[in-house]
């Protein structure tokens, strides 16, 4: 199953139903707001977030431009304060019309290793999306910890190969959230994938993994996933699949290979080069395809509102 922390209050939805295969679909709680005018959740719209970084200091400010080898020079270099960063990001969430009903935290909730603390400050900041209706579900970074993750939200926890992956249902695609650890899925995760997605139908699938399957050239080179060469033939296998999503490399990048398309999520927080963009992705899932929209922290960013259509390949 996916971590899945479920809405705080019962709101109307603008499309469709929310179903949870495989996570623990909990019927909100009302709360207090729930006489005020409401702003209708959209089950065909889903917030993606990426490398929160949040320190169990909410002061805490990192410089993501000094790293060995960097060609930043002392002095030049560009930093944020994490927790600012993930509370302008759910600000701008909620200011949307119809909200998405759900959003997905892909990995590296945690700055350091994942401490208590950290996991702590992360669940107070998305606090406010949960108390728009707003059903959240996260994957796991190498920053992560999934055992003291569990820990911090008891209720949710759920162990499939003793990972963290899962299936979360929307009218019209499924997600597959994967759990890429520190570098690697293993054998086991893929013959559960493989399974999964021919399970799965002809319904159009979009994956999640916190790693990138590949080679990353851009700023800050790696190798990416360890085994990520075991699973791409995966995802190439099965047609249902048309998009998969990862962070890792603080980087935006939007691409197709072998007709699928992979979506380099953006930092939610620190960048790795000056002036690089950070925030989250707005998808507005449709029939045969769907929507995305960079959306920047720092609203007059040149790539701020950056939009990209995605065809799904057919099969």
């Amino acid at each position: 199953m996916p971590i899945t922390v479920p809405p705080l209050s019962r709101r109307k939805f603008v499309s469709g139903t929310m179903g949870l295969a495989g996570a623990a679909a909990l019927t909100p709680l009302l709360s207090a707001d729930d006489s005020k005018t409401e702003v209708p959740l959209d089950n065909d719209r889903v917030a993606l977030l990426a490398d929160t970084h949040i320190s169990a200091d909410p002061k805490q400010f990192y410089y993501g431009t000094k790293w060995p080898g960097t060609p930043v020079k002392d002095g030049e270099h560009e930093g944020v304060n994490m927790a600012d960063c993930l509370a302008a990001v759910v600000k701008d969430v909620l200011a949307q019309n119809p909200l998405p009903a759900h959003a997905v935290v892909n990995g590296d909730c945690a700055l350091s290793n994942g401490k208590p603390e950290e996991y702590q400050e992360f669940i107070r900041l998305i606090k406010p999306l949960r108390q728009a209706g707003i059903t959240v579900h996260v994957t796991i970074g190498n920053h992560d910890n999934r055992q003291r993750l569990w820990k911090a939200i008891p209720e949710f926890k759920s162990e499939e190969l003793g990972r963290q992956v899962g299936v979360v249902e929307l009218p019209k695609a499924n997600f597959v959230l994967l759990d890429s650890d520190r570098g690697t899925m293993g054998e086991e995760q893929f013959n559960w994938l493989d399974k999964t997605l021919a399970a799965l139908g002809d319904k159009p699938v979009i994956g999640f993994g916190h790693y990138h399957p590949y080679p990353h050239f851009g700023v800050r080179p790696g190798p990416g996933q360890r085994d990520g060469a075991s699973l791409l033939p995966v995802l190439k296998k099965h047609k249902n699949l048309k998009a998969y999503c990862y962070g890792h490399t603080h980087n935006w990048v939007v691409e197709q290979k072998s007709d699928i398309h992979f979506i380099n999520q953006l930092p939610v927080s620190y960048y790795f080069a000056k002036g690089l963009p950070h925030g989250w992705v707005d998808m507005k899932l449709g029939d045969t395809g769907a929507e995305i929209e960079m959306r920047c922290v720092n609203a007059n960013h040149a790539q701020h509102k950056e939009r990209h259509t995605l065809n799904w390949r057919k099969g």
